[in-house]
């Protein structure tokens, strides 16, 4: 295929499928649930999602602070903070959060409405690529704590499931 004059060739991204298997079974001998290693320019991040394990909120400073999930029953300070709620649903990753199959189609759950474990809740675009987010449990959602088409963060409460 020929290039037009004056346009650079596009470099070929080589996955290191090794480095990545290397870095995830470090997760499970470590008990870490994320790693990012770069060398020469190249990044990889890996990342495992733990049901109930920590929320990463952000400190007064700015700065990344982890919260544990607190088991006990909601206080009137979890019902201020949903970052502290049992049932919390946060996300897994920065992106769009989009919470129907499609616009203009109906979302995915209600407040009100019934979910089961692996169901779809809400759907997470990052970098053009769309990430289904499950369940964690199942229940009756609570709150929905962003709208169709909000940016979101790593750690960011999407919804609540009691």
């Amino acid at each position: 295929m020929a290039r037009k004059p004056g346009t650079q060739p596009q470099p070929t991204l080589a996955i290191d499928h090794d480095a990545i298997r290397d870095l995830a079974k470090l997760l499970d001998e470590t008990g870490l649930s994320e790693i990012e290693f770069e060398r020469d320019g190249v990044s990889i991040r890996v990342a495992r999602h733990l049901q109930g394990a920590t929320v990463w909120t952000r400190a007064a400073e700015g700065a990344a602070a982890p919260a544990a999930i607190a088991a006990a029953a909601p206080s009137e300070a979890i019902a201020k903070e949903p970052a502290q709620h049992p049932g919390l649903v946060a996300s897994p990753m920065v992106g769009t959060a989009y919470r129907g199959p499609a616009p203009g189609s109906p979302p995915f759950v209600e407040v009100g409405g019934q979910v089961k474990i692996g169901e779809t809740l809400i759907i997470i675009e990052a970098m053009k690529t769309m990430n289904q987010i499950p369940a964690p449990r199942s229940g009756t959602v609570s709150q929905i704590l962003v709208e169709d088409g909000q940016p979101v963060e790593y750690g960011e409460p999407l919804m609540i499931i009691e």
